[in-house]
């Protein structure tokens, strides 16, 4: 670091060194934070050392937003929301909220005169993995936009010691380290010790008569633990609104027993610490055993007990009625992992407030929502009932007292009906007894909705079908969306910038305005300049990707990426048996003239996921034959980037010419980072699954690459007793792909290696790969034609982002507001300094 500037050398005037934001009181307040908070001066520091003193100078002008939002809040008793979600993948801090304070641009004057480059301090930040991908995401971007659209929000989670799996590709496989996130801290977090809360596990249940002679259930405990919540703000774009994301940490309430240290048992002494800890230690423990199910049950019921306890907390300190809780309060539970927060909630109200069971029912129901995220029947939550009564023993009681209410209602309206008694059950009875968790949301809340419009219809025909013939009016689609903050304006600056030149900067905050760029796509000049800032985007692109992994590519060639999480109904293979083909055509005629592509994947498989791992292997195996055979290899790559989360996405979205979004029509809820790659002016090749429908819809069918059956001609098909053998015979080149993976010729002549993707796609195809190929392979001929005519695929580029507003989570949070939350947006003035007097003397 060059200079020798100090804090006091720093003339600031009457700036505040907490909240100015010129380029001198910015330098000043990083200065301090690095001798006073960090404890270090220049020749001492390291990288992250300025990271770290950059980040609490950042934080500090956050907090002046948080604290008069949260004073806002209070004295207003606002209606607010409060999002459940086991997942946040809120990705790096830094620069988003650089972005949304609105002083990049002066941090990256000032950090030069201090010897810094901004870009090295960014990449210091430690993403926190707190999520597995699409769901985790969406509730970031769902923060985001609810920040800036001044709707008063509180996010509730799990603060997992260690997130989802640092992913390395070792031999072509999945190998899953550690995340070690917390290593060096998290300068963004406050920790709240003074509201930590008492959750109960375990024991049993025992009746009572209180003091009026009615009778109550009290719960006796087997072991205890605290929750401590950490607190994150959540800043809104360019104004004055930071929300609150609390994430619980899970600790001993004695996690010290000094009798067994003096006894020489020094195990014993710290035990318990070890087994509470656990809760929260990692993010989705494997659940293949009966510990891990455990264990993810534990960390369910433990943020949404402590969740519910602080929210009854906030209510005393705001003097609000408890029959008013769901007035205060309006909760969205993001999927079925925190359904049990509505016996939670019953077992608040009834056995520790001594509430009657019907006003409690009521207040619960009016409380909550449930939004469905799954299609697949192996992803709806069900829980064995021998689990729930060991861990929670008077939860389950509550759940068989609704779901006996419950059917007796539906007993009067479907009279005799006792198939459908059977299959609205919040029990399934059908062999081991289980607890069906969407069934439980659907009873619980008052609203359900499903993330994409195709999505939606589906739930009502088939998933939920018995919930939407009892109860239509709870039905409504609310199709996802993505913050254009981080993933247009973060992460493609020069993009941002050209648009920005031609429109102004309204459309970061109104995305409609996007449209404004429609006739420019008529214009040979800002072509031109598009696909200069493409190129430049790309090549920036090759240069990382050739540093990070050893990967030479071609930025002139056609980037097609596909990076999701890694199963098999996303079709990660069907890509790769169209590679395959081409590969084949190239080696078979190598004097014909093939547009050069690059494929890129990327995306985890979870750990006890075998097939998605050997799907990994495949594209590592096939790329490794591909990339090193020069016959064709500067014609076709194929690159596995490892390690897929937030901040490699934001390096990826911005340089695809080409989205695969290829999932079997009817398995995808709605997808989201198919619009990441819209917005970023990708064209899509896809089916007519999740919201690929609304894409297409939006950009015109003429910008979008349609392949596939649709849901209902996958039903029909297999109805009429589909047979992936006869297309394998009856389709020489898709028999030749085949025959080359199970004959061995990318497995080194191993043929047993890729047996099972072999066997699941000839002996079933559950996911339909052999009867979209035909279809995929000549589409993906039409996208190579189409990508020849530079000037007509670069309008298509332009179209695709200034029709893609109706995909900014701006727009769905407006609409969850408007139909199920029933909450209006509060602006937040700041505290002035008399403010901040005044109070004080209030208080005093």
């Amino acid at each position: 670091m060059k200079g020798t500037a100090t804090p006091s050398s720093i003339n600031t005037a009457d700036e505040d060194v907490h909240t100015g934001l010129s380029k001198e009181a910015l330098k000043h307040a990083f200065l301090d934070n690095l001798f006073y908070v960090q404890g270090k001066f220049p020749e001492l520091a390291t990288q992250h050392d300025y990271y770290l003193a950059l980040a609490y100078t950042v934080r500090d002008r956050l907090l002046h937003c948080w604290i008069s939002t949260a004073e806002t809040y209070t004295r207003q008793k606002a209606r607010t929301v409060v999002y459940f979600s086991a997942e946040f993948l809120l990705g790096p801090h830094l620069g988003n909220n650089l972005l949304n304070l609105g002083i990049a641009e002066q941090v990256r004057q000032v950090l030069p005169e201090l010897g810094l480059i901004y870009d090295d301090l960014l990449r210091q930040e430690v993403e926190p993995g707190l999520g597995n991908g699409g769901l985790g995401r969406l509730a970031a971007c769902f923060l985001d936009s609810m920040a800036t659209l001044e709707i008063p929000s509180l996010g509730y989670g799990i603060r997992y010691e260690f997130g989802i799996f640092a992913q390395e590709i070792v031999n072509g496989w999945q190998e899953e380290k550690t995340d070690k996130w917390l290593r060096f801290g998290n300068p963004w977090e406050i920790q709240r010790p003074e509201w930590a809360v008492e959750i109960k596990l375990g024991g049993h249940t025992e009746t009572y008569l209180d003091a009026t002679e009615t009778m109550r259930v009290r719960w006796i405990p087997g072991w205890t633990v605290l929750g401590t919540p950490y607190d994150t703000p959540i800043l809104g774009y360019h104004n004055n609104t930071a929300n609150t994301l609390r994430l619980w940490k899970a600790e001993a309430a004695e996690s010290f027993d000094l009798g067994n240290f003096n006894r020489g048992d020094y195990y014993g002494a710290v035990q318990k610490k070890l087994v509470s800890e656990n809760i929260t230690k990692i993010l989705y423990p494997n659940d293949e055993q009966i510990q891990g199910k455990e264990l993810r049950l534990q960390q369910q019921y433990f943020f949404v007990s402590c969740s519910l306890q602080d929210m009854l907390r906030i209510m005393q300190v705001q003097e609000i009625p408890l029959t008013q809780f769901h007035e205060k309060f309006t909760v969205q539970l993001n999927d079925t992992h925190p359904a049990v927060a509505i016996p939670e909630l019953m077992r608040l109200l009834i056995d520790e407030h001594a509430m009657e069971w019907d006003p409690a029912w009521a207040i619960t129901q009016k409380t909550f929502a449930y939004t469905n995220h799954t299609l697949l029947p192996e992803a709806l939550e069900q829980w064995p009932l021998s689990l729930f009564a060991r861990i929670l023993p008077r939860h389950l009681e509550i759940i068989l007292e609704i779901n006996s209410r419950f059917l007796n209602e539906v007993r009067i309206r479907f009279l005799g009906d006792s198939e459908r008694l059977a299959r609205l059950s919040l029990i399934n009875e059908s062999g081991e007894r289980y607890v069906r968790m969407a069934h439980l949301a659907s009873v619980g809340s008052h609203a359900i909705n499903g993330v994409a419009a195709l999505h939606t219809e589906l739930l009502k025909k088939d998933v939920l079908a018995d919930f939407y013939a009892l109860w239509p009016e709870k039905f409504s689609n609310k199709t996802n969306g993505i913050t254009p903050r981080r993933w247009l304006a973060l992460s493609n600056p020069k993009l941002t910038k050209l648009i920005s030149q031609n429109i102004g900067e309204s459309w970061i905050k109104q995305l409609s305005h996007l449209k404004q760029l429609e006739p420019y796509a008529e214009q040979p000049s800002f072509r031109s300049e598009w696909r200069y800032i493409k190129r430049s985007i790309k090549e920036d692109f090759a240069a990382y990707l050739r540093h990070s992994t050893g990967y030479i590519i071609d930025p002139q060639s056609l980037f097609e990426v596909q990076v999701k999480r890694i199963h098999e109904y996303k079709r990660q293979h069907l890509s790769v048996l169209h590679i395959i083909s081409l590969y084949h055509r190239m080696k078979s005629n190598p004097n014909k003239d093939f547009v050069p592509r690059t494929f890129i994947f990327g995306g985890k498989a979870a750990p006890g996921y075998y097939m998605a791992k050997l799907i990994i292997k495949l594209i590592t195996s096939v790329g490794d034959v591909i990339n090193n055979d020069p016959a064709v290899r500067d014609s076709l790559k194929v690159v596995f980037m490892p390690n897929f989360n937030v901040s490699n996405g934001q390096r990826i979205y911005p340089v695809a010419d080409l989205s695969e979004q290829i999932s079997t029509a009817g398995k995808e809820a709605s997808g989201t980072g198919n619009m990441k790659f819209c917005m970023n002016g990708a064209l899509t090749i896809g089916t007519l699954d999740g919201a690929n429908i609304e894409i297409r819809e939006q950009v015109g069918a003429e910008n979008f690459f349609l392949f596939g059956l649709d849901a209902d001609e996958v039903q029909t098909l297999k109805s009429q007793g589909y047979n992936p053998m006869d297309i394998y015979h009856s389709n020489l080149e898709l028999k030749a792909v085949i025959d080359l993976i199970s004959d061995g010729y990318f497995s080194g002549g191993d043929r047993d290696l890729f047996r099972p993707i072999v066997n699941a796609l000839l002996q079933g195809d559950n996911y339909m790969l052999l009867a979209d190929y035909q279809s995929f392979v000549d589409c993906q001929y039409q996208v190579g034609q189409a990508y020849l005519d530079t000037e007509h695929w670069t309008r298509m580029s332009i179209l695709n982002v200034a029709r893609s507003s109706l995909f900014s989570s701006d727009r769905t949070i407006q609409e969850y507001s408007r139909d199920i939350w029933k909450v209006n947006p509060i602006k937040i003035d700041l505290l002035t300094q008399e403010d901040v007097k005044k109070s004080m003397q209030s208080f005093s």
